[in-house]
């Protein structure tokens, strides 16, 4: 049987795209970015937590892709770029079955 590899830099890519969505509250960053655009301060607000833990959460986010930010005077704003990743997460929603259809 001849089996294709993916590529080590799609692979090493994807990894790290798991890895920052693998902490709750990124996670639901990430679900929140689906309305639209967030200010650090709704984050903040929404978890109860210091502006220097938003950050790194948010910068982990960045750093693999998954957000991009934009400054707008003393607020920085950010925004979901790889919508993509909330398909795998509602495929998961009902007690962890593949909601997607493609399931056997």
């Amino acid at each position: 049987m001849n089996v294709k590899r993916t590529d080590e830099k799609i692979i090493r890519k994807q990894v790290e795209i798991f890895k920052a969505l693998a902490h709750p509250t990124r996670l639901q960053m990430v679900q929140m970015l689906s309305e639209g655009e967030l200010c650090v301060c709704v984050f903040q607000e929404a978890f109860g937590i210091d502006f220097s833990t938003v950050s790194r959460h948010l910068s982990v986010l960045r750093n693999a892709g998954i957000v991009s930010d934009e400054k707008r005077g003393k607020n920085v704003f950010y925004r979901l770029v790889r919508p993509c990743v909330l398909e795998m997460c509602a495929c998961l929603e009902n007690d962890g079955d593949c909601r997607c259809g493609n399931a056997e």
